[in-house]
């Protein structure tokens, strides 16, 4: 049976005894050396021969002195403390495997620790340097949520209950009831004002013909208010149903089986779409309120002869076409002013700056 192979030596333990080992030889060289040396000194410088009766019992031989004061150095001194006395310019290279661990431990904490205080210096500085920029994000971040926080508020309340319509409002009629004309509107009630649907408040109008145009105008927090422009009319024309009132445009308000009273009649050739009945509704719509009550007949049988009768007194207004309407307008009023229509039967303004008044 074999026996087993001894364990390795450690590389430590190897290391320190090739270390005492290279020590203890180059003792033994230097003790040899120093043997030789000192004997060829006894030799050369021996001392003079004396007899015994001369010297001293107690008398201490240099040379043996110096040399038990070696020997006792010799033993005193460690292996390595000696092999460093015999070479005294010579070092033992320590092995790269001894390393003081707590000396390592520690120098990686100082690194540690040097490079987190320079990581914190280094947050410090930037912290003070971004400061004024980080103020002024957070400055614009306060005021963007504020006005978004506005925003989101004013909408939700406008879209809410708190801004229903509990009242309705016309306004701007003067033919037309506008309790009848609120009625019709009542579908918008109790709906947030931002939400009112334009499309149904246009088809509840619809059946109105004398309503002309409206806007709608919201008062917070509960009233809707409509403004109504009525159509102006102009006159009657005579047709199979009766006489039908109709304005400027030629569209039927109304129509009745006898004339109205206070509505002048309308003579046009051609009828409601011809350019005759343009040119009537042009003058109708031009003269001043005060005249345009006073016209009980109407007449054109094309775009230039239009002619004016007024009912109290019969005098005609020869008008003429289309042309210089407003300032014939004015030189009617100026002349009815000077010359009453009671003393007048004609006033030809056809051609305003020469009117011609009989």
């Amino acid at each position: 049976m074999r026996r087993p192979a001894p364990l390795p030596t450690p590389p430590r333990a190897q290391a320190d005894a090739e270390a005492d080992a290279a020590a203890r030889a180059l003792e033994g060289e230097h003790d040899a050396g120093t043997d030789a040396t000192q004997a060829q000194a006894s030799a050369t410088e021996a001392p003079p021969a004396t007899s015994p009766g001369s010297l001293d019992e107690t008398a201490e031989v240099p040379w043996l002195r110096d040399r038990t004061r070696e020997a006792t150095d010799d033993r005193a001194a460690t292996p390595a403390e000696r092999a460093a006395s015999a070479l005294p310019f010579a070092s033992v290279r320590r092995p790269a495997a001894v390393v003081d661990d707590e000396q390592t431990a520690t120098g990686w904490r100082d690194v540690w620790r040097a490079a987190r205080a320079r990581r914190r210096a280094l947050r410090r500085e930037v912290r003070r340097f971004t400061a004024r920029s980080r103020r002024r994000r957070v400055a614009w971040a306060v005021g963007v949520g504020a006005v978004v926080l506005l925003v989101v508020g004013s909408v939700g309340a406008a879209y809410s209950p708190l801004f229903a319509v509990e009242r309705i409002s016309v306004v701007g009629t003067e033919t037309l009831p506008a309790d009848a004309l609120e009625r019709a509107l009542g579908a918008q009630l109790g709906r947030p004002l931002p939400l009112v649907d334009a499309s149904e408040v246009k088809a509840a109008l619809v059946g109105f013909p004398l309503v002309e145009s409206y806007t709608l105008e919201a008062r917070p927090p509960h009233d809707l208010v409509v403004r109504i422009v009525e159509r102006t009319p102009i006159g009657v024309i005579q047709g199979r149903a009766g006489w039908t009132l109709v304005d400027a445009a030629g569209v039927a308000l109304e129509t009745t089986p006898d004339a109205p009273e206070g509505r002048p009649v309308l003579e046009v050739s051609g009828g409601t779409g011809s350019d005759a009945f343009d040119s009537v509704g042009l003058v109708m719509r031009a003269l001043p309120d005060a005249i345009r009550a006073q016209v009980t007949r109407v007449s054109a049988s094309t775009r230039d002869d239009v002619t004016l009768t007024l009912g109290a007194t019969g005098t005609q207004i020869v008008w003429g076409s289309v042309d210089d309407t407003p300032m014939k307008a004015r030189v009617l009023e100026t002349a009815m002013g000077t010359r009453p229509p009671e003393t007048v039967s004609t006033y030809d303004i056809s051609s305003p700056e020469a009117i011609v008044i009989r």
